[in-house]
């Protein structure tokens, strides 16, 4: 499908549709089940032309799992996120299985305030077999689109956090939760249950920013509110001098 939303921000990097879907996809790369791998990077080749897709047997580690929308993988792998986040060390599981996680990333002050983070994280079990990630343009009208995931600049992602309150005029029309890369779908699926969504700003995970140009920061979108969004296009400011300047010094 076309979008007159890339024509008028002027985008380095095709935006992504996350599709939800029963069908396994043709030609779509895909993690070896149970490999270890990025998710965040895998979309970024989805944004480069290749498609994608995910299983409950691929998803390429704990956090992808979550982010992805197949439910609380930390949990049900016995993964000890809470020192991964926080001050490292080795966790000691029950079943005997032990985790070496070296000095920790140091995202929070303690395992005790990771938990608190994922008491807060809102997991989310997804009802279909499996979550492909392919360029918008390339998507037809009829497939099942949850969001849109987009990377963006600072004045493309201004545009975009103005653009999705031009039919609502609501104040909160983003939030910028923090999660790894990957976990802005598994936000804005919780976005998209709400009676009004907000878009996802995201890509605020410190040990994956080095993936993408230091400017750019993801910008997630619930399907409905992104055809809002393109609707509003011709009578928004994006057809103003104002944003002409702005878009030219990209």
């Amino acid at each position: 499908m076309q979008s007159q939303l890339v024509d008028a921000l002027g985008l380095r990097h095709a935006p992504i549709a996350i599709l939800l879907t029963d069908t396994r996809p043709e030609g779509a790369l895909q993690f070896k089940p149970g490999g270890m791998g990025c998710v965040a990077a895998m979309l970024l080749t989805a944004a480069g032309g290749r498609p994608v897709f995910f299983d409950r047997q691929t998803f390429g580690c704990p956090g992808g799992g979550v982010g992805l929308g197949f439910g609380n993988c930390y949990e049900r792998m016995g993964f000890p996120i809470e020192r991964l986040l926080s001050t490292g060390g080795v966790a000691r599981l029950g079943s005997g299985q032990s985790y070496d996680m070296g000095e920790g990333e140091r995202f929070h002050r303690s395992p005790e305030v990771t938990r608190r983070w994922l008491d807060e994280f809102p997991f989310r079990q997804i009802p279909t077999a499996y979550v492909v990630a392919k360029r918008f343009a390339d998507t037809r009208p009829d497939e099942p689109i949850a969001l849109v995931h987009w990377y963006v600049n600072p004045d493309q992602l201004a545009a975009l956090v103005t653009l999705a309150g031009f039919e609502r005029g609501t104040v909160e029309t983003a939030t910028a939760p923090w999660g790894a890369a990957c976990q802005s779908i598994a936000y804005a699926y919780a976005e998209a249950e709400r009676p009004r969504p907000r878009c996802v700003i995201g890509l605020f995970d410190i040990s994956r920013r080095g993936q993408v140009d230091r400017e750019i920061l993801s910008f997630t979108v619930p399907y409905a509110l992104h055809r809002e969004m393109e609707a509003a296009v011709p009578d928004s400011f994006l057809g103003t001098e104002v944003w002409k300047k702005l878009r030219a010094r990209q």
